[in-house]
Protein backbone atom coordinates (compact mmCIF):
# COMPACT_ATOMS: atom_id res chain seq x y z
CA UNK A 1 0.00 0.00 0.00
CA UNK A 2 1.31 3.41 -0.67
CA UNK A 3 1.93 5.93 2.04
CA UNK A 4 -1.45 7.35 3.20
CA UNK A 5 0.36 11.04 1.71
CA UNK A 6 0.68 9.81 -1.05
CA UNK A 7 -3.14 8.08 -1.68
CA UNK A 8 -4.21 11.65 -0.99
CA UNK A 9 -2.15 13.24 -3.27
CA UNK A 10 -3.46 10.72 -5.95
CA UNK A 11 -6.35 11.84 -4.88
CA UNK A 12 -6.12 15.71 -5.31
CA UNK A 13 -4.93 14.85 -8.69
CA UNK A 14 -7.55 12.90 -9.79
CA UNK A 15 -10.50 15.05 -8.36
CA UNK A 16 -8.67 18.18 -9.85
CA UNK A 17 -8.19 16.96 -13.57
CA UNK A 18 -11.24 17.22 -16.58
CA UNK A 19 -10.24 14.34 -18.70
CA UNK A 20 -8.75 11.67 -16.84
CA UNK A 21 -7.59 8.08 -18.69
CA UNK A 22 -6.44 4.85 -17.42
CA UNK A 23 -3.93 3.04 -19.11
CA UNK A 24 -4.32 -0.53 -17.63
CA UNK A 25 -2.00 -3.29 -17.36
CA UNK A 26 -1.50 -6.92 -15.83
CA UNK A 27 -1.10 -5.79 -12.51
CA UNK A 28 -5.17 -5.16 -12.30
CA UNK A 29 -5.32 -8.73 -11.96
CA UNK A 30 -8.11 -9.06 -9.30
CA UNK A 31 -8.93 -5.30 -9.42
CA UNK A 32 -11.99 -5.62 -12.40
CA UNK A 33 -14.10 -4.31 -9.62
CA UNK A 34 -12.01 -1.46 -8.55
CA UNK A 35 -11.60 -0.41 -12.27
CA UNK A 36 -15.37 -0.04 -12.73
CA UNK A 37 -15.49 2.06 -10.04
CA UNK A 38 -12.90 4.34 -11.06
CA UNK A 39 -14.59 4.54 -14.42
CA UNK A 40 -17.68 5.50 -12.94
CA UNK A 41 -16.02 8.02 -10.26
CA UNK A 42 -13.89 9.88 -13.14
CA UNK A 43 -15.93 9.22 -16.26
CA UNK A 44 -12.60 8.20 -17.48
CA UNK A 45 -11.71 6.18 -20.64
CA UNK A 46 -9.73 2.59 -20.15
CA UNK A 47 -6.86 2.16 -22.25
CA UNK A 48 -5.55 -1.57 -22.16
CA UNK A 49 -1.79 -2.89 -22.62
CA UNK A 50 -1.78 -6.63 -24.40
CA UNK A 51 -0.95 -8.08 -20.95
CA UNK A 52 -3.70 -6.02 -19.59
CA UNK A 53 -6.33 -7.33 -21.89
CA UNK A 54 -7.97 -10.70 -20.42
CA UNK A 55 -7.99 -8.60 -16.75
CA UNK A 56 -9.28 -5.42 -18.06
CA UNK A 57 -11.81 -5.65 -21.15
CA UNK A 58 -14.90 -7.61 -20.18
CA UNK A 59 -17.94 -6.34 -19.31
CA UNK A 60 -16.01 -3.04 -18.52
CA UNK A 61 -18.14 -0.50 -20.24
CA UNK A 62 -15.04 2.21 -20.23
CA UNK A 63 -12.46 0.21 -22.37
CA UNK A 64 -11.32 2.12 -25.46
CA UNK A 65 -9.35 -0.59 -26.45
CA UNK A 66 -5.81 -0.70 -26.77
CA UNK A 67 -3.10 1.68 -28.06
CA UNK A 68 0.49 0.71 -29.98
CA UNK A 69 1.46 -0.69 -32.72
CA UNK A 70 -1.50 -3.18 -32.56
CA UNK A 71 -4.21 -1.58 -30.82
CA UNK A 72 -6.86 1.24 -32.17
CA UNK A 73 -6.90 4.19 -32.71
CA UNK A 74 -9.47 4.86 -30.05
CA UNK A 75 -7.17 4.23 -27.35
CA UNK A 76 -4.40 6.43 -28.75
CA UNK A 77 -6.09 9.41 -28.85
CA UNK A 78 -7.70 8.46 -25.22
CA UNK A 79 -4.48 8.71 -23.95
CA UNK A 80 -3.43 12.17 -26.11
CA UNK A 81 -6.38 14.09 -24.98
CA UNK A 82 -6.37 13.56 -21.38
CA UNK A 83 -5.31 16.12 -18.79
CA UNK A 84 -4.33 13.33 -16.16
CA UNK A 85 -2.85 9.84 -17.49
CA UNK A 86 -3.15 7.12 -14.64
CA UNK A 87 -0.94 4.16 -15.12
CA UNK A 88 -2.23 0.97 -13.33
CA UNK A 89 -0.17 -2.23 -13.36
CA UNK A 90 1.64 -1.63 -16.88
CA UNK A 91 4.82 -1.19 -18.19
CA UNK A 92 3.82 -0.65 -21.70
CA UNK A 93 7.29 -0.09 -23.49
CA UNK A 94 6.47 2.23 -26.72
CA UNK A 95 6.83 5.65 -25.70
CA UNK A 96 6.35 7.29 -28.67
CA UNK A 97 2.53 6.30 -27.24
CA UNK A 98 2.38 8.25 -24.26
CA UNK A 99 0.93 11.42 -24.30
CA UNK A 100 3.27 14.34 -25.98
CA UNK A 101 1.21 16.91 -24.50
CA UNK A 102 0.98 18.84 -20.92
CA UNK A 103 -0.54 15.50 -19.48
CA UNK A 104 0.57 14.99 -15.47
CA UNK A 105 1.09 11.04 -15.81
CA UNK A 106 0.21 9.23 -12.40
CA UNK A 107 1.86 5.49 -12.25
CA UNK A 108 0.82 2.96 -9.83
CA UNK A 109 3.27 -0.15 -9.58
CA UNK A 110 3.96 -2.96 -7.00
CA UNK A 111 7.52 -3.06 -8.44
CA UNK A 112 9.23 -0.33 -7.77
CA UNK A 113 11.60 -0.42 -10.36
CA UNK A 114 8.97 0.38 -12.80
CA UNK A 115 7.66 3.81 -11.66
CA UNK A 116 9.00 6.45 -14.38
CA UNK A 117 10.69 3.57 -16.58
CA UNK A 118 8.78 4.50 -20.17
CA UNK A 119 7.52 8.08 -19.06
CA UNK A 120 8.20 11.35 -17.06
CA UNK A 121 5.93 11.05 -14.21
CA UNK A 122 4.06 14.01 -11.98
CA UNK A 123 3.51 11.37 -9.02
CA UNK A 124 4.54 7.63 -8.44
CA UNK A 125 3.14 4.92 -5.78
CA UNK A 126 4.21 2.01 -5.08
CA UNK A 127 1.40 -0.57 -4.44
CA UNK A 128 -1.07 -3.03 -5.22
CA UNK A 129 -3.48 -1.73 -7.86
CA UNK A 130 -6.63 -3.09 -5.65
CA UNK A 131 -5.53 -1.95 -2.20
CA UNK A 132 -4.34 1.36 -3.57
CA UNK A 133 -7.82 1.71 -5.60
CA UNK A 134 -9.92 0.99 -2.83
CA UNK A 135 -7.88 3.25 -0.44
CA UNK A 136 -8.07 6.59 -3.16
CA UNK A 137 -11.62 5.86 -4.40
CA UNK A 138 -13.54 7.01 -1.12
CA UNK A 139 -11.54 10.48 -1.28
CA UNK A 140 -11.96 11.37 -4.79
CA UNK A 141 -14.20 13.77 -5.77
CA UNK A 142 -16.98 12.55 -8.61
CA UNK A 143 -16.47 13.85 -12.31
CA UNK A 144 -19.64 15.08 -13.97
CA UNK A 145 -18.74 15.66 -17.27
CA UNK A 146 -18.56 12.90 -19.35
CA UNK A 147 -17.91 15.09 -22.92
CA UNK A 148 -14.43 12.86 -22.43
CA UNK A 149 -15.76 9.68 -21.87
CA UNK A 150 -18.08 9.87 -24.56
CA UNK A 151 -16.03 10.70 -27.16
CA UNK A 152 -13.63 8.06 -26.78
CA UNK A 153 -16.66 5.57 -26.72
CA UNK A 154 -17.63 6.95 -29.92
CA UNK A 155 -14.38 6.56 -31.46
CA UNK A 156 -14.18 2.96 -30.20
CA UNK A 157 -16.63 1.06 -32.14
CA UNK A 158 -15.55 3.67 -35.80
CA UNK A 159 -11.88 2.49 -35.43
CA UNK A 160 -12.67 -1.15 -34.90
CA UNK A 161 -15.81 -1.40 -37.92
CA UNK A 162 -13.77 -1.86 -40.83
CA UNK A 163 -11.45 -4.30 -38.89
CA UNK A 164 -13.95 -6.04 -37.35
CA UNK A 165 -15.92 -6.37 -41.18
CA UNK A 166 -12.91 -8.83 -42.22
CA UNK A 167 -13.06 -10.95 -39.48
CA UNK A 168 -17.01 -11.71 -40.58
CA UNK A 169 -16.49 -12.07 -43.74
CA UNK A 170 -17.28 -15.78 -44.65
CA UNK A 171 -18.87 -16.24 -48.23
CA UNK A 172 -18.22 -19.37 -49.38
CA UNK A 173 -16.21 -19.95 -52.88
CA UNK A 174 -13.86 -16.97 -51.26
CA UNK A 175 -10.36 -18.34 -51.40
CA UNK A 176 -8.07 -16.01 -49.64
CA UNK A 177 -9.32 -16.38 -46.22
CA UNK A 178 -9.04 -13.20 -43.98
CA UNK A 179 -6.75 -14.74 -40.59
CA UNK A 180 -9.12 -12.30 -38.77
CA UNK A 181 -12.08 -14.86 -39.35
CA UNK A 182 -9.74 -17.54 -38.29
CA UNK A 183 -9.08 -15.85 -35.11
CA UNK A 184 -13.07 -14.76 -34.20
CA UNK A 185 -14.16 -17.97 -35.18
CA UNK A 186 -12.52 -19.77 -32.17
CA UNK A 187 -13.18 -16.95 -29.84
CA UNK A 188 -17.11 -17.62 -30.62
CA UNK A 189 -17.25 -20.95 -30.12
CA UNK A 190 -14.92 -21.96 -27.43
CA UNK A 191 -15.67 -22.90 -23.81
CA UNK A 192 -15.76 -20.04 -21.46
CA UNK A 193 -12.67 -21.08 -19.73
CA UNK A 194 -11.08 -21.58 -22.40
CA UNK A 195 -7.22 -20.99 -22.36
CA UNK A 196 -5.66 -19.09 -25.32
CA UNK A 197 -2.31 -18.81 -26.39
CA UNK A 198 -0.88 -16.86 -29.55
CA UNK A 199 2.71 -16.64 -31.37
CA UNK A 200 4.41 -13.58 -31.28
CA UNK A 201 3.79 -11.68 -35.11
CA UNK A 202 1.00 -12.01 -36.48
CA UNK A 203 -1.41 -14.46 -34.14
CA UNK A 204 -0.45 -11.75 -31.47
CA UNK A 205 -2.55 -8.68 -33.55
CA UNK A 206 -5.20 -11.53 -34.16
CA UNK A 207 -5.69 -12.57 -30.48
CA UNK A 208 -5.58 -9.01 -29.40
CA UNK A 209 -8.15 -7.67 -31.36
CA UNK A 210 -10.53 -10.30 -31.95
CA UNK A 211 -10.45 -13.33 -28.82
CA UNK A 212 -13.31 -11.91 -26.34
CA UNK A 213 -12.02 -12.62 -22.72
CA UNK A 214 -14.70 -12.82 -20.08
CA UNK A 215 -13.01 -13.07 -16.33
CA UNK A 216 -12.28 -16.94 -16.64
CA UNK A 217 -10.50 -17.36 -20.20
CA UNK A 218 -6.93 -16.89 -19.93
CA UNK A 219 -4.60 -15.39 -23.49
CA UNK A 220 -0.95 -16.17 -22.83
CA UNK A 221 1.94 -15.32 -24.96
CA UNK A 222 5.37 -13.83 -25.19
CA UNK A 223 4.08 -10.55 -24.73
CA UNK A 224 6.70 -9.25 -22.26
CA UNK A 225 9.93 -10.48 -24.16
CA UNK A 226 8.41 -11.03 -28.03
CA UNK A 227 9.97 -14.38 -28.49
CA UNK A 228 8.77 -16.52 -31.58
CA UNK A 229 7.36 -19.79 -31.44
CA UNK A 230 5.93 -20.02 -27.74
CA UNK A 231 2.31 -20.48 -28.32
CA UNK A 232 2.14 -24.57 -28.93
CA UNK A 233 4.50 -24.74 -26.20
CA UNK A 234 2.33 -22.83 -23.74
CA UNK A 235 -0.42 -24.75 -24.62
CA UNK A 236 1.22 -27.50 -24.13
CA UNK A 237 1.81 -27.02 -20.37
CA UNK A 238 -1.14 -25.21 -20.10
CA UNK A 239 -3.16 -28.34 -21.24
CA UNK A 240 -1.25 -30.96 -18.91
CA UNK A 241 -1.34 -28.20 -15.55
CA UNK A 242 -5.66 -28.12 -16.69
CA UNK A 243 -6.53 -31.42 -18.26
CA UNK A 244 -10.39 -30.87 -18.04
CA UNK A 245 -9.93 -27.05 -20.11
CA UNK A 246 -9.93 -26.32 -23.67
CA UNK A 247 -6.85 -24.98 -24.86
CA UNK A 248 -5.75 -23.78 -28.46
CA UNK A 249 -2.81 -22.78 -29.71
CA UNK A 250 -2.87 -19.83 -32.45
CA UNK A 251 0.65 -20.45 -34.07
CA UNK A 252 1.98 -18.82 -37.48
CA UNK A 253 3.29 -20.80 -39.51
CA UNK A 254 6.55 -20.13 -38.80
CA UNK A 255 6.44 -20.14 -34.90
CA UNK A 256 4.99 -23.66 -35.62
CA UNK A 257 7.72 -24.51 -37.83
CA UNK A 258 9.90 -23.73 -35.45
CA UNK A 259 8.51 -26.26 -32.86
CA UNK A 260 7.48 -28.40 -35.17
CA UNK A 261 9.06 -31.26 -33.07
CA UNK A 262 7.27 -30.59 -30.07
CA UNK A 263 4.30 -31.33 -32.29
CA UNK A 264 5.09 -34.88 -31.44
CA UNK A 265 4.29 -34.08 -27.31
CA UNK A 266 0.64 -34.00 -28.15
CA UNK A 267 0.71 -37.67 -29.27
CA UNK A 268 2.84 -38.58 -26.51
CA UNK A 269 0.97 -37.20 -23.84
CA UNK A 270 -2.28 -37.36 -25.13
CA UNK A 271 -2.99 -34.07 -24.70
CA UNK A 272 -6.69 -32.51 -26.78
CA UNK A 273 -4.54 -29.07 -27.23
CA UNK A 274 -6.14 -27.71 -30.52
CA UNK A 275 -3.13 -26.03 -32.78
CA UNK A 276 -4.56 -23.70 -35.50
CA UNK A 277 -2.49 -22.46 -37.70
CA UNK A 278 -2.34 -19.46 -39.75
CA UNK A 279 -0.52 -20.79 -42.71
CA UNK A 280 -0.04 -17.44 -44.76
CA UNK A 281 3.82 -18.69 -46.18
CA UNK A 282 5.72 -16.22 -44.81
CA UNK A 283 6.79 -14.30 -41.45
CA UNK A 284 4.15 -12.19 -41.71
CA UNK A 285 4.73 -9.47 -39.10
CA UNK A 286 8.55 -9.34 -39.88
CA UNK A 287 7.49 -9.11 -43.87
CA UNK A 288 4.72 -6.03 -42.82
CA UNK A 289 7.76 -4.28 -40.37
CA UNK A 290 10.55 -4.37 -43.68
CA UNK A 291 7.73 -2.70 -46.03
CA UNK A 292 6.75 -0.48 -43.66
CA UNK A 293 10.64 1.26 -43.19
CA UNK A 294 10.87 0.48 -46.78
CA UNK A 295 12.90 -2.67 -47.45
CA UNK A 296 12.39 -5.06 -50.22
CA UNK A 297 10.53 -8.16 -47.93
CA UNK A 298 13.49 -10.20 -47.80
CA UNK A 299 13.96 -13.92 -46.28
CA UNK A 300 10.36 -14.00 -45.31
CA UNK A 301 8.70 -16.19 -47.38
CA UNK A 302 8.26 -20.16 -46.64
CA UNK A 303 7.27 -23.70 -48.64
CA UNK A 304 4.89 -25.31 -45.85
CA UNK A 305 3.86 -28.81 -46.40
CA UNK A 306 0.16 -29.57 -45.98
CA UNK A 307 -0.01 -28.92 -41.93
CA UNK A 308 -3.10 -31.13 -41.95
CA UNK A 309 -1.31 -34.32 -43.95
CA UNK A 310 1.46 -34.01 -41.73
CA UNK A 311 -0.60 -33.98 -38.56
CA UNK A 312 -2.12 -37.04 -39.55
CA UNK A 313 0.73 -39.02 -40.71
CA UNK A 314 1.74 -39.21 -36.93
CA UNK A 315 -1.86 -39.60 -35.27
CA UNK A 316 -3.30 -35.97 -34.90
CA UNK A 317 -6.83 -34.86 -36.89
CA UNK A 318 -5.67 -32.96 -39.69
CA UNK A 319 -8.16 -29.95 -40.70
CA UNK A 320 -7.35 -28.17 -43.87
CA UNK A 321 -9.30 -25.12 -44.66
CA UNK A 322 -8.79 -22.99 -47.68
CA UNK A 323 -12.32 -21.62 -48.13
CA UNK A 324 -13.87 -18.91 -46.10
CA UNK A 325 -17.17 -20.85 -45.89
CA UNK A 326 -15.15 -24.21 -44.10
CA UNK A 327 -14.01 -22.24 -41.51
CA UNK A 328 -16.69 -22.26 -38.70
CA UNK A 329 -17.51 -25.62 -39.53
CA UNK A 330 -13.85 -26.86 -39.32
CA UNK A 331 -13.46 -25.18 -36.68
CA UNK A 332 -16.35 -26.08 -34.73
CA UNK A 333 -15.43 -30.08 -35.61
CA UNK A 334 -11.52 -29.40 -34.15
CA UNK A 335 -13.21 -28.27 -30.88
CA UNK A 336 -15.83 -30.95 -30.36
CA UNK A 337 -12.82 -33.60 -31.29
CA UNK A 338 -12.15 -35.91 -28.19
CA UNK A 339 -8.49 -35.41 -28.69
CA UNK A 340 -5.72 -33.15 -30.40
CA UNK A 341 -6.37 -31.13 -33.50
CA UNK A 342 -4.02 -29.27 -35.98
CA UNK A 343 -6.51 -26.98 -38.14
CA UNK A 344 -3.89 -25.92 -41.24
CA UNK A 345 -5.98 -22.32 -42.10
CA UNK A 346 -4.42 -21.21 -45.25
CA UNK A 347 -4.83 -17.47 -44.90
CA UNK A 348 -4.19 -14.26 -47.01
CA UNK A 349 -0.65 -13.18 -46.51
CA UNK A 350 -1.64 -9.89 -47.38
Amino acid sequence: MPAPAEIQALADLLSGATRVTVLAGSGCAGAHNQLLALGERLKAPMVHALRGKEHVEWDNPYDVGMTGLIGFSSGYYAMNDCDVLLMLGTDFPYRQFYPQGVARIAQVDIRPEQLGRRAPLYLGLVGDVAATLDAVLPIVNEQRDERHLQRAREHYPKARKSLDDLALSSSSGRKLIHPQQVAKVPSDLAAEDAVFACDVGLPSVWAARYLTMNGKRRLIGSFWHGSMATAMAQAIGAQAAFPKRQVISLSGDGGFSMLMGDFLSLVQLGLPVKVVVFNNGSLGFVELEQKATGFLDTGTGFTNPNFAAMAEAVGVRGIRLEDAGEVETGIAAALAHDGPVLVDAVVNRQ
